[in-house]
This record gives structure tokens, sequence and C-alpha cells, in this order.
């Protein structure tokens, strides 16, 4: 019998997630009661799009905020006012 080998790469760690700067709540207001999505960006300016709804899944992840901005204003999300920085949590 042939032994199997697994060769599943371990997945990649998520830099955004792992070392994020500043963080911001946007939401569907079209929606009754209002739709969440979690924005988080790296030092660098990497963006990841969370969902909380669908158990923090990544919906969207982009290089830059302008991309990840236009990806949540084209879906009508708009920001709540302010932006939560991990250094304030500090």
């Amino acid at each position: 019998m042939m032994q199997k080998t697994d060769t599943t790469l371990l997945p990649a760690a998520d830099t955004v997630q792992n070392n994020w700067e500043f963080t911001e709540v946007w939401i569907d207001p079209n929606l009754s009661p209002p739709y969440l999505l979690l924005l988080l960006s790296d030092a660098e300016g990497n963006c990841r799009i969370y969902d909380p709804a669908e158990g923090y899944k990544v919906v969207f992840s982009s290089k830059s905020y302008d991309e990840a901005q236009y990806w949540l204003l084209e879906d009508e999300y708009e920001p709540i006012e302010g932006r939560l920085r991990v250094s304030e949590l500090v």
C-alpha cells in the first residue's frame, strides 16, 4: 500500500490581521438592520475587509486603502464616523 503525503501548504500569516494599524466600520444603510463590514489596514496600506456575520471571513483584500474604499463605496457602504488606531489601545 502506498503511503499518502499531505502536501497542503500552511496558509500564509495574515499580516493585516496580525499587524494592523487602524480599523473602520462600514455599514450598508439601505438594509434594516444595517449590514456591517470591518476594514483593517496595516502600516504598508494593505487592507482586508471582514464580514462579522460570516465569522469574520475576508470578503475583499487590496494593496491600498483607496482600492478597499472604492470597493465599499461601489457596494453603497458608508463609513461610520471615526477610525480606531491600534496606538489608541496601548
